[in-house]
Protein backbone atom coordinates (compact mmCIF):
# COMPACT_ATOMS: atom_id res chain seq x y z
CA UNK A 1 0.00 0.00 0.00
CA UNK A 2 1.25 3.53 -0.70
CA UNK A 3 -0.70 6.49 1.47
CA UNK A 4 -0.75 10.08 0.29
CA UNK A 5 -1.56 11.95 3.85
CA UNK A 6 -2.62 15.31 3.29
CA UNK A 7 -1.76 17.81 6.44
CA UNK A 8 0.99 17.34 8.99
CA UNK A 9 -0.19 19.20 11.47
CA UNK A 10 -0.76 17.31 14.89
CA UNK A 11 -2.67 14.67 14.06
CA UNK A 12 -0.34 14.52 10.99
CA UNK A 13 2.49 14.28 12.61
CA UNK A 14 1.52 11.60 14.90
CA UNK A 15 -0.05 9.25 12.13
CA UNK A 16 3.63 9.22 10.72
CA UNK A 17 5.25 8.01 14.60
CA UNK A 18 2.27 5.53 14.75
CA UNK A 19 2.73 4.31 10.91
CA UNK A 20 6.27 4.37 10.92
CA UNK A 21 6.02 1.39 13.75
CA UNK A 22 3.84 -0.75 11.54
CA UNK A 23 5.11 -2.59 8.36
CA UNK A 24 1.72 -3.03 5.81
CA UNK A 25 2.30 -0.44 3.71
CA UNK A 26 5.38 0.71 1.39
CA UNK A 27 5.17 4.35 1.30
CA UNK A 28 3.68 7.36 2.66
CA UNK A 29 3.92 10.91 1.28
CA UNK A 30 3.73 13.64 3.86
CA UNK A 31 1.82 16.68 2.25
CA UNK A 32 1.31 19.98 3.76
CA UNK A 33 0.83 23.55 2.69
CA UNK A 34 3.86 24.15 5.10
CA UNK A 35 6.63 22.27 3.59
CA UNK A 36 8.17 22.64 6.88
CA UNK A 37 5.74 21.30 8.53
CA UNK A 38 5.81 17.80 6.48
CA UNK A 39 9.70 18.26 6.22
CA UNK A 40 9.03 18.30 9.89
CA UNK A 41 6.85 15.00 10.58
CA UNK A 42 9.43 13.03 8.47
CA UNK A 43 12.85 14.08 9.54
CA UNK A 44 11.79 13.13 13.24
CA UNK A 45 11.42 9.73 12.49
CA UNK A 46 14.29 7.18 12.35
CA UNK A 47 16.71 8.35 10.27
CA UNK A 48 16.83 4.56 8.93
CA UNK A 49 13.14 4.86 7.91
CA UNK A 50 13.07 5.33 4.05
CA UNK A 51 9.19 4.88 3.68
CA UNK A 52 8.36 8.70 4.14
CA UNK A 53 8.82 11.17 1.68
CA UNK A 54 8.03 15.26 2.60
CA UNK A 55 6.46 17.04 0.04
CA UNK A 56 4.34 20.66 -0.34
CA UNK A 57 0.80 20.57 -1.67
CA UNK A 58 -2.18 23.32 -1.17
CA UNK A 59 -5.40 20.60 -0.01
CA UNK A 60 -7.90 22.86 -1.94
CA UNK A 61 -5.61 22.50 -5.33
CA UNK A 62 -8.08 19.48 -6.96
CA UNK A 63 -5.37 19.06 -9.78
CA UNK A 64 -1.88 19.14 -7.11
CA UNK A 65 -3.40 16.60 -5.31
CA UNK A 66 -4.76 14.48 -8.59
CA UNK A 67 -0.66 14.71 -9.49
CA UNK A 68 0.73 13.63 -6.50
CA UNK A 69 -1.56 10.78 -6.57
CA UNK A 70 -0.69 9.48 -9.84
CA UNK A 71 3.28 10.97 -9.71
CA UNK A 72 3.41 8.69 -6.52
CA UNK A 73 1.15 6.27 -7.17
CA UNK A 74 -0.89 5.82 -4.49
CA UNK A 75 -3.60 3.84 -3.20
CA UNK A 76 -5.32 5.72 -0.77
CA UNK A 77 -5.65 9.13 0.56
CA UNK A 78 -5.74 9.73 4.03
CA UNK A 79 -6.82 13.49 4.63
CA UNK A 80 -5.70 14.98 8.22
CA UNK A 81 -7.07 18.49 7.15
CA UNK A 82 -9.43 20.51 8.71
CA UNK A 83 -13.19 19.87 7.57
CA UNK A 84 -12.99 22.73 4.50
CA UNK A 85 -10.61 20.40 2.84
CA UNK A 86 -12.70 17.45 2.84
CA UNK A 87 -14.55 18.00 -0.44
CA UNK A 88 -11.67 18.90 -2.48
CA UNK A 89 -9.16 15.95 -1.07
CA UNK A 90 -12.23 13.46 -1.20
CA UNK A 91 -12.94 14.33 -5.07
CA UNK A 92 -9.29 14.61 -5.92
CA UNK A 93 -9.45 10.73 -4.48
CA UNK A 94 -11.56 9.69 -6.49
CA UNK A 95 -10.89 11.67 -10.11
CA UNK A 96 -6.76 9.91 -8.62
CA UNK A 97 -7.70 6.59 -8.86
CA UNK A 98 -7.46 6.30 -4.54
CA UNK A 99 -9.39 5.11 -1.85
CA UNK A 100 -9.79 7.51 0.75
CA UNK A 101 -10.35 7.72 4.50
CA UNK A 102 -10.87 10.77 6.61
CA UNK A 103 -11.66 11.78 10.05
CA UNK A 104 -14.31 14.37 9.62
CA UNK A 105 -16.76 14.71 6.99
CA UNK A 106 -17.91 16.94 4.50
CA UNK A 107 -19.54 20.29 6.39
CA UNK A 108 -22.95 20.88 7.17
CA UNK A 109 -25.02 24.43 6.23
CA UNK A 110 -27.63 25.44 9.11
CA UNK A 111 -31.20 25.54 8.01
CA UNK A 112 -31.25 29.56 6.59
CA UNK A 113 -34.69 30.30 8.14
CA UNK A 114 -34.97 27.97 11.48
CA UNK A 115 -31.97 26.71 12.35
CA UNK A 116 -32.59 25.11 15.62
CA UNK A 117 -36.12 23.38 14.54
CA UNK A 118 -35.75 22.37 11.33
CA UNK A 119 -32.18 20.56 9.49
CA UNK A 120 -30.95 21.86 6.64
CA UNK A 121 -27.21 20.01 4.80
CA UNK A 122 -26.07 17.74 7.65
CA UNK A 123 -22.74 16.80 7.63
CA UNK A 124 -21.46 14.00 5.38
CA UNK A 125 -24.41 14.90 2.69
CA UNK A 126 -22.23 15.64 0.02
CA UNK A 127 -20.16 12.92 0.52
CA UNK A 128 -22.87 10.31 0.69
CA UNK A 129 -24.39 12.05 -2.67
CA UNK A 130 -21.39 10.44 -4.23
CA UNK A 131 -22.06 7.07 -3.70
CA UNK A 132 -22.91 5.83 -6.45
CA UNK A 133 -19.75 7.42 -8.70
CA UNK A 134 -17.90 5.76 -5.66
CA UNK A 135 -19.29 2.34 -6.17
CA UNK A 136 -18.92 2.31 -10.08
CA UNK A 137 -14.81 3.53 -9.65
CA UNK A 138 -14.67 0.43 -7.42
CA UNK A 139 -13.22 2.27 -4.89
CA UNK A 140 -13.75 2.96 -1.29
CA UNK A 141 -14.44 6.30 0.65
CA UNK A 142 -14.07 5.38 4.54
CA UNK A 143 -15.49 8.49 6.04
CA UNK A 144 -15.15 9.45 9.43
CA UNK A 145 -12.96 7.10 10.97
CA UNK A 146 -10.88 9.08 13.42
CA UNK A 147 -11.64 8.84 17.48
CA UNK A 148 -14.86 10.57 17.16
CA UNK A 149 -16.10 9.80 14.67
CA UNK A 150 -14.70 6.71 13.81
CA UNK A 151 -13.54 4.46 17.40
CA UNK A 152 -17.09 5.54 18.38
CA UNK A 153 -18.83 3.86 15.39
CA UNK A 154 -17.26 1.21 15.61
CA UNK A 155 -18.22 0.84 19.39
CA UNK A 156 -21.41 1.24 18.10
CA UNK A 157 -20.95 -1.65 16.03
CA UNK A 158 -19.65 -3.94 18.50
CA UNK A 159 -22.35 -3.07 20.63
CA UNK A 160 -24.89 -4.19 18.22
CA UNK A 161 -22.82 -7.13 16.69
CA UNK A 162 -22.12 -8.73 20.21
CA UNK A 163 -23.67 -7.40 23.38
CA UNK A 164 -27.41 -6.12 22.31
CA UNK A 165 -30.69 -7.75 21.07
CA UNK A 166 -32.44 -4.80 21.26
CA UNK A 167 -30.31 -1.02 21.39
CA UNK A 168 -32.96 2.08 23.08
CA UNK A 169 -30.29 4.59 22.85
CA UNK A 170 -26.63 5.07 21.75
CA UNK A 171 -24.66 8.14 22.66
CA UNK A 172 -21.33 8.94 22.61
CA UNK A 173 -19.74 11.18 25.22
CA UNK A 174 -16.23 12.76 25.81
CA UNK A 175 -14.59 13.98 28.64
CA UNK A 176 -11.29 14.71 29.84
CA UNK A 177 -9.57 16.26 32.76
CA UNK A 178 -6.73 17.95 30.64
CA UNK A 179 -4.94 20.82 31.81
CA UNK A 180 -2.28 22.95 29.94
CA UNK A 181 0.24 24.55 31.94
CA UNK A 182 0.75 28.06 31.17
CA UNK A 183 -2.06 29.14 29.13
CA UNK A 184 -5.85 30.38 30.37
CA UNK A 185 -7.22 28.92 27.12
CA UNK A 186 -5.64 26.49 24.87
CA UNK A 187 -8.10 23.77 23.39
CA UNK A 188 -6.15 20.51 23.37
CA UNK A 189 -7.90 20.42 19.37
CA UNK A 190 -8.24 22.44 16.45
CA UNK A 191 -10.05 25.23 17.54
CA UNK A 192 -11.62 25.63 13.70
CA UNK A 193 -13.02 22.13 13.97
CA UNK A 194 -14.09 22.70 17.71
CA UNK A 195 -15.76 26.10 16.74
CA UNK A 196 -17.39 24.75 13.85
CA UNK A 197 -18.73 21.64 15.67
CA UNK A 198 -19.74 23.81 18.86
CA UNK A 199 -21.63 26.57 17.77
CA UNK A 200 -23.35 24.36 14.70
CA UNK A 201 -26.78 23.11 15.91
CA UNK A 202 -26.63 19.75 17.23
CA UNK A 203 -28.34 17.20 15.95
CA UNK A 204 -30.30 14.50 17.59
CA UNK A 205 -31.47 10.94 16.11
CA UNK A 206 -35.09 8.99 16.97
CA UNK A 207 -36.58 5.85 14.85
CA UNK A 208 -39.56 7.60 15.18
CA UNK A 209 -38.87 11.12 14.03
CA UNK A 210 -35.86 11.01 11.72
CA UNK A 211 -32.91 13.71 12.40
CA UNK A 212 -34.12 17.03 14.32
CA UNK A 213 -31.55 19.90 15.74
CA UNK A 214 -31.30 21.49 18.91
CA UNK A 215 -29.92 25.08 20.60
CA UNK A 216 -26.16 24.49 20.93
CA UNK A 217 -25.32 22.88 24.82
CA UNK A 218 -28.42 21.71 24.97
CA UNK A 219 -29.57 18.73 27.47
CA UNK A 220 -26.66 18.89 29.91
CA UNK A 221 -26.14 15.94 31.68
CA UNK A 222 -23.19 14.66 34.18
CA UNK A 223 -21.25 11.41 32.95
CA UNK A 224 -18.88 9.67 35.10
CA UNK A 225 -15.78 8.76 32.89
CA UNK A 226 -13.41 5.95 33.81
CA UNK A 227 -9.78 5.77 35.09
CA UNK A 228 -10.03 8.74 37.33
CA UNK A 229 -11.25 11.01 34.92
CA UNK A 230 -14.78 11.26 37.10
CA UNK A 231 -18.61 13.07 36.45
CA UNK A 232 -18.13 15.75 34.00
CA UNK A 233 -21.00 17.96 32.26
CA UNK A 234 -21.52 17.30 28.80
CA UNK A 235 -23.96 18.83 26.34
CA UNK A 236 -25.35 18.46 22.99
CA UNK A 237 -23.09 19.27 19.93
CA UNK A 238 -22.92 18.81 16.11
CA UNK A 239 -21.08 15.26 15.60
CA UNK A 240 -20.62 12.76 12.66
CA UNK A 241 -21.84 9.90 14.48
CA UNK A 242 -25.46 11.20 14.91
CA UNK A 243 -25.33 10.93 10.92
CA UNK A 244 -23.31 7.92 10.59
CA UNK A 245 -24.82 5.33 13.79
CA UNK A 246 -28.33 5.36 12.30
CA UNK A 247 -27.74 4.42 8.93
CA UNK A 248 -26.65 1.12 9.90
CA UNK A 249 -27.55 0.44 13.64
CA UNK A 250 -31.03 0.12 14.31
CA UNK A 251 -31.44 2.70 17.51
CA UNK A 252 -33.80 4.29 19.22
CA UNK A 253 -32.30 6.91 19.80
CA UNK A 254 -28.55 8.66 19.10
CA UNK A 255 -26.90 11.60 20.34
CA UNK A 256 -23.33 12.92 20.60
CA UNK A 257 -22.12 14.97 23.52
CA UNK A 258 -19.67 16.62 24.60
CA UNK A 259 -17.41 17.51 28.08
CA UNK A 260 -16.76 20.95 27.55
CA UNK A 261 -17.51 22.68 30.66
CA UNK A 262 -18.47 26.19 32.07
CA UNK A 263 -15.28 27.91 31.14
CA UNK A 264 -14.83 26.48 27.33
CA UNK A 265 -18.29 27.29 26.68
CA UNK A 266 -18.72 30.59 27.63
CA UNK A 267 -15.84 31.80 25.84
CA UNK A 268 -17.17 29.85 22.52
CA UNK A 269 -20.12 32.10 23.16
CA UNK A 270 -18.12 35.55 23.55
CA UNK A 271 -16.27 34.20 19.98
CA UNK A 272 -19.84 33.70 18.35
CA UNK A 273 -21.02 37.04 19.86
CA UNK A 274 -18.00 39.18 18.90
CA UNK A 275 -18.37 37.79 15.16
CA UNK A 276 -15.02 35.69 15.66
CA UNK A 277 -16.50 31.89 14.75
CA UNK A 278 -17.11 33.65 10.92
CA UNK A 279 -15.22 31.89 8.07
CA UNK A 280 -16.18 34.44 5.76
CA UNK A 281 -13.49 37.18 5.26
CA UNK A 282 -13.47 40.48 6.10
CA UNK A 283 -11.17 43.63 5.67
CA UNK A 284 -8.66 44.19 7.82
CA UNK A 285 -5.85 47.11 7.36
CA UNK A 286 -2.21 45.74 7.33
CA UNK A 287 1.19 47.63 7.24
CA UNK A 288 1.29 46.29 3.64
CA UNK A 289 -2.24 47.57 3.11
CA UNK A 290 -5.61 46.12 3.02
CA UNK A 291 -6.35 41.66 3.86
CA UNK A 292 -8.99 39.97 3.35
CA UNK A 293 -8.97 37.18 6.46
CA UNK A 294 -11.67 35.01 8.14
CA UNK A 295 -12.45 36.04 11.35
CA UNK A 296 -11.94 32.38 12.69
CA UNK A 297 -8.50 31.63 10.58
CA UNK A 298 -7.22 34.52 13.10
CA UNK A 299 -8.48 32.97 16.02
CA UNK A 300 -6.74 29.92 15.29
CA UNK A 301 -3.25 31.95 14.46
CA UNK A 302 -3.03 33.40 18.09
CA UNK A 303 -4.46 30.59 19.87
CA UNK A 304 -1.56 27.86 20.56
CA UNK A 305 -0.27 25.02 18.19
CA UNK A 306 -2.55 22.03 19.99
CA UNK A 307 0.23 19.59 18.38
CA UNK A 308 2.55 21.47 20.20
CA UNK A 309 0.76 21.54 24.01
CA UNK A 310 1.94 18.34 24.75
CA UNK A 311 4.55 19.10 27.55
CA UNK A 312 2.58 21.53 29.07
CA UNK A 313 -0.29 19.24 29.16
CA UNK A 314 -1.25 16.51 31.97
CA UNK A 315 -4.09 14.33 32.42
CA UNK A 316 -6.17 11.98 30.45
CA UNK A 317 -8.75 12.15 27.78
CA UNK A 318 -11.16 9.71 26.95
CA UNK A 319 -13.94 8.67 23.97
CA UNK A 320 -16.58 6.07 24.20
CA UNK A 321 -19.88 5.20 23.28
CA UNK A 322 -22.69 4.42 26.03
CA UNK A 323 -25.51 1.90 24.80
CA UNK A 324 -28.58 1.36 26.37
CA UNK A 325 -30.92 -1.60 25.68
CA UNK A 326 -31.87 -5.57 26.03
CA UNK A 327 -29.98 -8.27 26.09
CA UNK A 328 -31.37 -11.79 26.29
CA UNK A 329 -34.42 -10.26 27.66
CA UNK A 330 -33.05 -7.78 30.38
CA UNK A 331 -32.04 -4.61 30.51
CA UNK A 332 -28.60 -3.89 30.05
CA UNK A 333 -26.15 -0.72 29.97
CA UNK A 334 -22.83 -0.58 28.96
CA UNK A 335 -19.94 2.09 28.57
CA UNK A 336 -17.28 1.28 25.45
CA UNK A 337 -14.44 3.69 25.78
CA UNK A 338 -10.96 4.36 24.65
CA UNK A 339 -8.59 6.13 27.37
CA UNK A 340 -5.15 7.85 26.41
CA UNK A 341 -2.86 9.45 29.35
CA UNK A 342 -0.89 11.70 28.06
CA UNK A 343 2.37 11.38 29.86
CA UNK A 344 2.21 7.97 28.16
CA UNK A 345 1.43 9.59 24.86
CA UNK A 346 4.37 12.11 25.21
CA UNK A 347 6.56 9.52 26.48
CA UNK A 348 6.48 6.71 23.67
CA UNK A 349 4.92 8.50 21.07
CA UNK A 350 6.28 12.84 21.48
CA UNK A 351 2.60 13.19 20.69
CA UNK A 352 0.06 14.80 23.13
CA UNK A 353 -2.88 12.55 24.08
CA UNK A 354 -5.71 14.47 21.85
CA UNK A 355 -4.00 13.81 18.69
CA UNK A 356 -2.45 10.74 19.59
CA UNK A 357 -6.18 9.10 20.43
CA UNK A 358 -7.11 10.61 16.66
CA UNK A 359 -4.76 9.52 14.66
CA UNK A 360 -4.18 5.99 15.67
CA UNK A 361 -7.56 5.16 14.50
CA UNK A 362 -7.08 5.83 10.99
CA UNK A 363 -3.68 3.96 10.62
CA UNK A 364 -5.33 0.79 12.38
CA UNK A 365 -8.42 1.42 9.71
CA UNK A 366 -5.58 1.70 6.85
CA UNK A 367 -3.80 -1.45 7.94
CA UNK A 368 -6.94 -3.26 8.12
CA UNK A 369 -7.59 -2.20 3.93
CA UNK A 370 -4.18 -3.23 3.37
CA UNK A 371 -4.82 -6.88 4.41
CA UNK A 372 -8.25 -7.05 3.12
CA UNK A 373 -10.02 -7.65 6.58
CA UNK A 374 -11.68 -4.46 5.81
CA UNK A 375 -12.94 -4.38 2.03
CA UNK A 376 -16.29 -2.29 0.54
CA UNK A 377 -17.07 0.17 -2.26
CA UNK A 378 -18.97 3.23 -2.30
CA UNK A 379 -19.15 5.99 0.60
CA UNK A 380 -18.75 3.91 3.91
CA UNK A 381 -18.83 4.67 7.84
CA UNK A 382 -17.01 2.51 10.18
CA UNK A 383 -20.30 1.35 11.25
CA UNK A 384 -20.17 -0.75 7.32
CA UNK A 385 -17.21 -3.00 8.63
CA UNK A 386 -16.87 -6.04 11.23
CA UNK A 387 -15.79 -4.48 14.18
CA UNK A 388 -13.84 -7.62 15.97
CA UNK A 389 -10.99 -7.39 13.91
CA UNK A 390 -10.19 -3.16 14.70
CA UNK A 391 -10.66 -3.66 18.12
CA UNK A 392 -8.10 -6.59 18.17
CA UNK A 393 -5.62 -4.73 16.38
CA UNK A 394 -6.27 -1.64 18.28
CA UNK A 395 -4.78 -3.41 21.18
CA UNK A 396 -1.77 -5.02 19.26
CA UNK A 397 -1.13 -1.44 18.48
CA UNK A 398 -0.92 -1.01 22.44
CA UNK A 399 -3.90 0.79 23.31
CA UNK A 400 -6.45 -0.77 25.11
CA UNK A 401 -9.88 -0.29 24.93
CA UNK A 402 -13.02 -1.08 27.67
CA UNK A 403 -16.32 -1.78 28.66
CA UNK A 404 -18.06 -0.77 31.73
CA UNK A 405 -21.32 -2.13 32.77
CA UNK A 406 -23.50 0.63 34.08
Amino acid sequence: MRILLVGAGGVGTAVTRIATRRAFFDHMVVADYDLSRAQAAVAALDPRETRFTAVQVDASDRSAVIDLLLDHRCDVLLNATDPRFVMPLFEAALAGGAHYLDMAMSMSKPHPELPYEKVGVKLGDEQFARDDDWRRAGRLALVGMGVEPGLSDVFARYAADELFDEIEEIGVRDGANLTVDGYEFAPSFSIWTTIEECLNPPLVYERDRGWFTTEPFSEPEVFDFPEGIGPIECVNVEHEEVLLVPRWVDAGRVTFKYGLGEDFISRLKTLHELGLDRTRPVTVLTDRGPARVSPRDVVAAVLPDPGELGDRMHGKTCAGTWVKGVKDGRPREVYLYHVVDNQWSMREYGSQAVVWQTAVNPVVALELMATGAWQGEGVLGPEAFAPRPFLDLLVEYGSPWGLREQ
